[in-house]
């Protein structure tokens, strides 16, 4: 696949892009999944996340969230082709890491590490905020090797 066949792949049953950009776009045997939160397709429904009649948070689950997160990035790679073993690298970005990260740990080990996991390498950050009232998001790069 050359550069001018780049691939960009729209899941039609991830949650909606927040911004003009794909879920993902393979480029020759690498496929590059956009950042990924808990939203819920076609709502504003935000796994973990309690808001007011104002929309302001008003408590958030960080574990609802994150399991949210690994189901919306398993529903873009099977979109893709590919799938969860298939995953090479995750970059987290999570809002407040004091709070979060012990648990966010945990719940990425069950899921990420040991045997039948794919072990990706992997980067967390903390950042101020993100686009909508979310406390986690990944950026994924994922083998695309073996899409046809």
């Amino acid at each position: 696949m050359s550069a001018s066949e780049n691939k960009n792949i729209v899941s039609h049953r991830a949650p909606e892009a927040v911004g003009a950009f794909p879920h993902a776009k393979r480029a020759g045997d690498l496929l590059f999944l956009s950042g990924i939160g808990p939203r819920k397709r076609g709502t504003k429904v935000i796994p973990g996340v309690t808001m007011d009649a104002d929309g302001l948070v008003v408590s958030y689950n960080i574990a609802k969230q994150t399991i949210a997160v690994f189901e919306n990035v398993r529903t873009v790679l099977e979109d893709a082709g590919a799938s969860w073993n298939d995953i090479l690298d995750v970059q987290v970005f999570l809002t407040n890491m004091k709070d979060d990260f012990a648990t966010f740990n945990k719940l990425y080990a069950e899921h990420f590490a040991g045997e039948g996991n794919p072990n990706p390498t992997r980067t967390t950050v903390e950042i101020n905020c993100l686009p909508t009232p979310i406390n986690v998001e990944l950026k994924v790069i994922a083998s695309a090797a073996s899409i046809d």
